[in-house]
């Protein structure tokens, strides 16, 4: 394993991580909603729980999933209910101001971003995939290792940024113009990403 394969997957990664889908659009709307903390929080744990997904994939999961459809199917199911949930609470709470109350500890943000990726089973699916086309046969321990390692500081690098740049006073100005509307919106994609995971095969 050379340099240039570490750099091809980080390319991949950020091309991922900057698509629209579950985790970036929590990662987003914490930081507009609670700040740069809650929103670095949310990231930790999106991106604790991403490369965990990668050791899963580089320890052969994948594989225990076509033998255990089952358990595959019960993460599924798990992550799809838990999108609904978090989508029909934005939903219920576009119209109420943000107060104080409305905040969210950072204990709470990493545990929700952990759980958002945890309840994603597709990502070691997605994982695999990568990891095939990308990397050489026969990796040792250690590269493995680097590969994970490598992996979760891409993730936490990129949602920490993503997370200040949005926390600033202008951003945060634009989306209280707009909170009814965009909560609605962000509600409607996260429950369709919901019912996506639930009804796919």
């Amino acid at each position: 394993m050379g340099w240039e394969h570490i750099l091809a997957f980080n390319l991949t990664l950020l091309a991922a991580l900057a698509s629209p889908g579950p985790a970036l659009l929590l990662a987003l709307r914490t930081s507009l909603v609670a700040g740069s903390a809650a929103g670095i929080a949310t990231g930790l744990g999106l991106g604790l729980m991403a490369a965990i997904w990668t050791a899963l994939a580089l320890l052969g999961l994948d594989a225990v999933f076509a033998l255990v459809p089952w358990a595959y199917m019960v993460i599924k199911i798990a992550g799809a209910l838990y999108l609904l949930w978090i989508a029909w609470g934005m939903w219920r709470d576009a119209h109420r101001p943000l107060t104080e109350s409305t905040q969210v500890p950072r204990g709470k943000a990493f545990r929700t971003g952990f759980l958002v990726n945890l309840g994603n089973p597709k990502s070691v699916l997605f994982a695999s995939a990568v990891l095939l086309v990308i990397f050489p046969p026969d990796l040792s321990l250690a590269e493995k290792a680097l590969i994970v390692g490598n992996h979760l500081i891409v993730e936490w690098i990129a949602y920490t940024l993503f997370a200040v740049a949005l926390a600033t006073r202008p951003a945060r100005d634009s989306y209280l113009r707009l909170k009814p509307v965009l909560d609605r919106v962000a509600a409607g994609v996260l429950g369709l990403l919901g019912l996506r995971l639930l009804v796919s095969r």
